[in-house]
């Protein structure tokens, strides 16, 4: 294998030095996408665009470049590279000509190679001629990938192979899967286009099902397909817990009837989880993928009901393009339960308030309403939805008069109860916190900080296509008479949510996600509305899937943004807080046990009820002992500021006295300077700010001997610092 080594090595000496010319220097640098981050965008809006707009037949080919791209670069490139682990030339040998700087990524195969020759190859499978074009850039991107330095010619050429036998692989798949169960579920389709590779023959007569069952199928698939998907994301590890997840999960190991700042909803699913998958991040999030696999069912029946199933396949696209509904997928936080409730509600509801609609129908809803509330409060808004319903809708207030919505009432009050209990016993705790999130202690003073704040991070959050869709479809059938009663439905159980949110928020700070429950009705209102003006929002809303389709890929995996225009600084990837906690405990768990080898045993404060979680997951020794006596505590307080001071266990005053600490708090300050953005932009250093000196909580330092400062430590992952973590040794607790 020596010999085939020093040929790689003495070919690439020959492209990279060799054939040097001021031509090359120019134009390889261009094929291997530097100096071009519009390309990526611009390459994902073609390929979308065509979906909307080309015939059926560059619609599958536009549909299996994107999928051989997304499937095989991170999955099938990725992986090799990291299996394989070689180093690339511009590292591993001297007097290399770099012409495109160098990173310490593996260099086989080329990911660049792999996937110009898997699009050449799908391109040249539906159209015959396109070799003439394609086979040229490929093989000219593979070799400027060799000519700038980053590869050498056995990398090129093993991500060539690579790629098109992936893509083969795919492409023929897709059309086995045509030929056996497409003929079965979609026999319009396949009587139209028996093949998806070949050119379709004239259509035959076809009996079956009418094209709107076919898509109704194809939502299905789609689900199930994300489903799938999610799941295997989550399984991956690519990310880890977020500080809200790693709380309540603390939270599901000591059940109640309510806790400090939640109603116990949250708690008793991830206990549902854990207990199937064990204390795995899988474990914790198990649910929410599921839940958005059940509303993507009911929203999909519901809209093919009501306007067309159609119209309900592309609202489906349209809420997996929506950033916050796709984080919500993945992350179990109290929101997606919660959404799912109001959607339950909202569908029964609209069910319940018809001519024929019966008192099952109110029971239902009033319980979906009650099951809403005690996994977040926000579930009692909806009551006020209803009635802004009732006072639209004359036809509908005939309802009052039957004992249905009042029913309801009563089930949603009933499920209130151990939320009241807990409270009743605790000091009514909870209505004290929830009133200071919301601001009702302070004094009124009018300010726009927060309106641009909540209006910005909504705009991005709820992808500035739909929301400012819905927001203009929402006024534009305000003004309409008559008004369709569905439209009015849809309405009031979403656009009041949203607008009252957004006004309140010239009163204090609006977190982005409590408007969650408002944006599958408005985005419902939305589509149903779109279905009948079609040629006027299809292009705006075609826009809004691309844009949106693109960030949902840069959130799941910030690396990719390394693809445009160089790594970006893990401190400010979208990403960080989702990512390297695992390494995080260890540098926690490291400085416990040097402290522990000290003599006296030692356990970890953390200073922040989230940080708290984290540590006590991702320290194999920390979660192992959350049943029987926490390793890791949350700083003390004299007063109720977190579910902490409600368990007598997570006092260590009384639990550990004498014993050494590590008091652990993690800075979350961005260290850049405000222009980052420009000098990433542009390919130069971003500077980092200098350290600021993290004060020592003074309660702290009172309740221990002596304590020592441990300094800044730098969390690294993948090269990248994510987190930085401030320690002190703490000696002998009074």
């Amino acid at each position: 294998m020596h010999w085939l080594q020093t040929i790689d090595t003495g070919l690439f000496h020959f492209i990279n030095r060799s054939l040097g010319n001021p031509v090359f220097d120019w134009l390889m640098p261009v094929l291997s996408g530097s100096g071009v981050p519009w390309f990526i965008p611009l390459a994902v809006a073609g390929v979308v665009g065509t979906l909307f707009y080309g015939t059926t037949r560059a619609r599958l080919c536009a549909l299996l470049i994107f999928l051989v791209v997304a499937i095989g670069d991170p999955l099938i490139i990725n992986t090799i590279k990291h299996a394989i682990a070689r180093p690339r030339p511009c590292l591993a040998l001297s007097e290399v000509v770099s012409r495109l700087g160098c990173t310490e990524s593996g260099s086989m195969p080329s990911a660049h190679a792999a996937n110009w020759f898997a699009i050449t190859t799908v391109l040249f499978l539906f159209y015959r001629r396109s070799w003439r074009f394609m086979l040229p850039m490929a093989v000219g991107v593979a070799f400027s990938r060799v000519y700038c330095g980053v590869h050498y010619p056995s990398d090129v050429l093993a991500g060539a192979l690579i790629g098109a036998a992936y893509a083969l692989t795919l492409a023929w798949g897709f059309e086995w899967v045509w030929q056996t169960a497409g003929r079965r579920w979609f026999p319009a389709w396949h009587s139209a286009m028996p093949s998806l590779l070949q050119p379709p023959a004239k259509a035959t007569a076809s009996a079956g099902p009418p094209a709107g069952v076919e898509w109704l199928r194809l939502s299905y698939v789609v689900i199930l397909a994300l489903l799938g998907l999610r799941w295997v994301y989550l399984a991956s590890g690519l990310i880890g817990l977020s500080e809200d997840e790693a709380y309540q999960w603390l939270w599901s190991k000591h059940l109640a009837l309510s806790y400090y700042s939640k109603p116990p909803g949250i708690a008793w699913l991830q206990f549902l989880g854990t207990s199937l998958w064990g204390d795995t991040a899988l474990g914790v999030r198990f649910f929410a993928p599921l839940i958005a696999a059940v509303m993507g069912v009911l929203l999909t029946r519901f809209m093919a009901r009501e306007v067309g199933p159609q119209p309900a396949f592309w609202l489906l696209l349209i809420v997996t393009a929506t950033p916050l509904l796709d984080v919500g997928a993945v992350l179990l936080t109290i929101d997606p339960p919660l959404v799912l409730c109001w959607t339950v509600a909202m569908i029964v509801g609209w069910r319940a308030v018809q001519p024929d609609g019966r008192t099952g129908h109110w029971l239902l809803t009033g319980l979906a309403l009650g099951l809403g509330f005690l996994f977040k409060y926000t579930a009692m808004l909806q009551i006020i939805c209803w009635a802004i319903f009732f006072g639209l809708s004359p036809a509908a207030r005939k309802h009052l008069a039957r004992p249905g919505p009042w029913l309801a009432l009563g089930i949603f009050l009933l499920c209130t109860s151990p939320v009241v209990i807990w409270n009743a016993q605790h000091g009514w705790i909870t209505v004290h916190h929830v009133a200071g999130d919301a601001g009702l202690h302070s004094a009124w003073h009018p300010t726009l900080n927060y309106f641009w704040d909540f209006s910005g991070a909504e705009l991005l959050l709820l992808n500035p296509c739909f929301l400012i869709g819905a927001l203009w479809v929402a006024v534009v059938f305000w003004k309409r008479q008559p008004r369709k009663p569905l439209y009015v439905f849809l309405f009031c159980m979403g656009t009041p949510v949203f607008v009252g949110h957004w006004l309140y928020s010239f009163h204090s700070r609006v977190l982005p996600n409590w408007i969650a429950v408002s944006v599958l009705p408005m985005f419902c209102l939305l589509v149903a509305y779109a279905s009948e003006h079609r040629q006027r929002l299809r292009p705006f809303l075609a826009v809004g899937l691309v844009f949106g389709l693109v960030i949902a890929a840069f959130v799941h995996d910030g690396d990719l943004i390394g693809k445009l225009n160089g790594t970006l600084p893990a401190e400010i990837d979208p990403s960080h807080r989702v990512r390297a906690w695992k390494e995080t405990a260890q540098v926690v768990e490291n400085a416990r046990l040097k402290l522990a080898a000290t003599g006296e045993p030692a356990f970890i404060i953390a200073s922040h009820y989230g940080l708290t979680g984290l540590l006590s997951f991702y320290s194999p020794t920390a979660r192992a002992a959350v049943k029987t006596q926490p390793l890791v505590y949350c700083a003390d307080s004299a007063e109720p500021i977190n579910q902490f001071y409600f368990w007598p266990d997570y006092d260590y005053r009384t639990q550990r006295r004498g014993q050494n600490a590590i008091y652990a708090a993690l800075i979350n300050a961005n260290p850049y300077e405000s222009d980052w953005f420009w000098h990433w932009l542009k390919r130069e250093p971003v500077k980092r700010l200098p350290p600021k000196p993290e004060p020592l909580d003074p309660r702290i330092a009172s309740e221990f001997v002596s304590v020592t400062d441990l300094g800044e430590q730098d969390v690294v992952m993948d090269d990248r610092v994510f987190h930085r973590v401030h320690l002190w040794a703490c000696h002998q607790l009074r």
